[in-house]
C-alpha cells in the first residue's frame, strides 16, 4: 500500500469541489441517457461541456471520467494511482479470469505472467514472427484480389487477419479464417460475449438476471472458447519440444522471482486474453486506417509512394523494411489518436487524494480516463478533430505532453503487445497499399462506429481492384 508522506495533510471534503455531472433522474441516475452500444461515443460528445472531468451516475454507481491531459498526468502517476479492475473488465473475468488484461495488480499470476511473457515481445522474438505475419497478410490481399469489384466488409476481414495472426504467431494454431465465408465459431462466440459484456454495463442488474436465454448463451459461448483453448494446451503439452512462442513460454518458462511456472488454468486465461486483446484492437486500428485514408487521398498517396519506394524492383517485404515505413508509422499513430481502439482505462488512488487540487477522490474509487476525449483535448492538441499525420513527425511528437496520448494504456499495466500490434499493422497496410487500389463502396453513408470492448468502424465497405489492372 502506497503511504501518504507523513507531512502531507489528508484531503478533506470541505476543501473539495463536487465533480460536475449531467442531470439525471432519481434512482437510475444517468442510466437511461446512455445509448446501448454507443457509450464511449456518447461520453466523448459530452466531454466538451465540462472542464476536463465529469461524473456519470450508473444507477447509484458514480464514475468520474477524465478527459484533460493535465488531470490525466496525475492519474498516470503510479505512486498515487493504480489500475483497477471494474466493469466492464470485471465482467469479462468470467471469460479471461486472471489473465494479464483482467487480473488485479496484486494477484500473483499477474506478476508471474508479465515477467515470463515480456521476452516474447522483444525485438528478437518479433523478428521470428515476421514470416507468419507476412503469410497471413498475403492471404488477406489474395482474398481481396479475388473479390475485386465486390463490396468487402473491412472490419470482418481484418478480424480474420488479426485473429489468425495472434493464434499462429502466439500459439501455433491455425484458424484458417480466410478459407470460409463464415467467421470461425470461436470468433462468433467471442463477439457475442464481448457484446453482452458491454450490454451489462448499461443495463440494470435485475434486467440482466431476467435475460435467462441470453445468460445461458453467454455461458455456452464462454464454455466453447475455454474448451478450444484447453484442447490447444493439451495438444502442446504432448509435444516433446516446445516452440519458443507465447504458449511455449507459458508451458515451460519459470518466473525468475517466484521460481514457479504458470498453471494450466492461468495459461488458458492468458491465451484467451491474447486472442481477445491481440486481435480486437489491431483489427479495429487497420479498419479505421483504411476508412481515414479513403477520405484523405493526399495522405494515401504519400503512404503508397513510400511503400513503392521500399519495395521497388519487385522486392518482397523484409523485417528490416518496417523501420523505413515512416509515413505509415505516423498514419497508425494519428489513427490511434482519433480512434484509440481500446478506448479507456481505469485507475484508483492508493489513498484519498485531491485531483487537480479540487476534486476529492476517495481511496480505491475508480476514475476512468476516456481516451477519445483525452486525445482531443484542445489544450494539448491543435485542431484536434483534424486527421494530421505530421503531428507525429519527430520534432512535433517530442512536444506532445506524455499524458495526452495513451492509446496503449499507462505504466506497468500498459499493453504488453503494443510493438507486436504495430508491426502487424504496418506489414499488412504495406501489402494492401502496394498491391491494391481501393475506394469507399458506400461514399454517402454515415461513418458509424461499433462498440464492444473495443471500437471498430461499422458497415464500412471497400471496393477493391488490383493495381495496374
Amino acid at each position: 500500500m502506497q503511504a501518504r508522506p507523513f507531512d502531507a495533510p489528508a484531503p478533506t471534503r470541505a476543501a473539495a469541489e463536487p465533480i460536475p455531472s449531467p442531470p439525471g433522474v432519481p434512482v437510475l441516475g444517468n442510466l437511461l441517457q446512455l445509448p446501448r452500444g454507443r457509450l464511449t461515443q456518447h461520453l466523448t460528445k459530452l466531454a466538451p461541456s465540462f472542464d476536463g472531468i465529469f461524473e456519470i451516475d450508473f444507477a447509484g454507481l458514480r464514475v468520474p471520467f477524465v478527459t484533460s491531459a493535465t488531470l490525466a498526468a496525475e492519474l498516470c502517476d503510479e505512486k498515487r494511482f493504480r489500475k483497477t479492475i471494474k466493469p466492464p473488465l470485471s465482467i469479462l473475468r468470467a471469460l479471461a479470469g486472471d489473465g494479464l488484461f483482467t487480473a488485479h495488480s496484486d494477484e500473483p499470476n499477474w506478476g508471474k505472467a508479465h515477467r515470463i511473457l515480456v521476452p516474447a515481445f522483444a525485438q528478437r522474438a518479433r523478428r521470428a514472427y515476421f514470416d507468419a505475419m507476412l503469410e497471413l497478410a498475403g492471404q488477406l490481399v489474395d482474398k481481396w484480389e479475388r473479390s475485386a469489384g465486390a463490396p468487402l466488409e473491412v472490419s470482418e476481414d481484418m478480424t480474420r487477419l488479426t485473429l489468425d495472426t495472434i493464434a499462429l504467431c502466439g500459439f501455433g494454431y491455425r484458424f484458417d479464417s480466410f478459407a470460409s465465408a463464415q467467421l470461425h465459431p470461436f470468433l462468433q462466440a467471442m463477439a457475442r460475449v464481448l457484446d453482452e459484456t458491454m450490454g451489462r454495463l448499461t443495463r440494470h442488474q435485475w434486467l440482466t438476471r431476467l435475460r435467462v436465454g441470453a445468460n445461458r448463451r453467454y455461458e455456452r459461448d464462454i464454455a466453447l472458447m475455454h474448451a478450444l483453448v484447453d484442447e490447444v494446451i493439451r495438444e502442446r503439452r504432448g509435444r516433446a519440444q516446445q516452440p519458443r512462442d507465447l504458449l511455449g513460454l507459458m508451458l515451460e518458462a519459470v518466473d525468475p522471482v517466484t521460481r514457479e511456472r504458470l498453471d494450466d488454468a492461468n495459461i488458458r486465461y492468458q491465451v484467451i486474453t491474447f486472442l481477445i486483446a491481440g486481435h480486437e484492437t489491431t483489427s479495429g486500428l487497420l479498419s479505421f486506417v483504411l476508412r481515414l485514408l479513403t477520405g484523405h487521398p493526399e495522405v494515401l498517396a504519400r503512404a503508397r509512394a513510400e511503400v513503392d519506394e521500399v519495395l521497388a524492383g519487385g522486392r518482397t517485404l523484409q523485417y528490416d523494411d518496417l523501420a523505413r515505413l515512416e509515413v505509415i508509422d505516423r498514419i497508425l499513430k494519428e489513427t490511434l489518436r482519433l480512434w484509440p481502439t481500446a478506448p479507456a482505462f481505469a485507475v484508483a488512488p492508493f489513498e484519498d487524494t485531491l485531483l487537480g487540487g479540487r476534486h476529492l477522490i476517495a481511496r480505491d474509487r475508480r476514475v476512468t480516463v476516456l481516451l477519445p476525449a483525452l486525445h482531443r483535448d484542445p489544450a494539448a492538441w491543435k485542431d484536434p478533430e483534424r486527421f494530421d499525420i505530421d503531428r507525429f513527425l519527430p520534432e512535433n511528437e517530442a512536444l506532445i505532453p506524455s499524458a495526452a496520448y495513451k492509446p496503449f494504456g499507462n505504466g506497468q499495466r500498459s499493453c504488453i503487445g503494443r510493438q507486436f500490434a504495430i508491426m502487424e499493422a504496418k506489414l499488412a497496410l504495406a501489402l494492401v497499399l502496394h498491391r491494391l487500389e481501393f475506394e469507399d463502396a458506400d461514399p454517402g453513408a454515415a461513418s458509424a462506429v461499433r462498440e464492444t470492448l473495443t471500437l471498430k468502424p461499422e458497415g464500412f465497405r471497400l471496393r477493391i481492384r488490383r493495381r495496374g489492372a
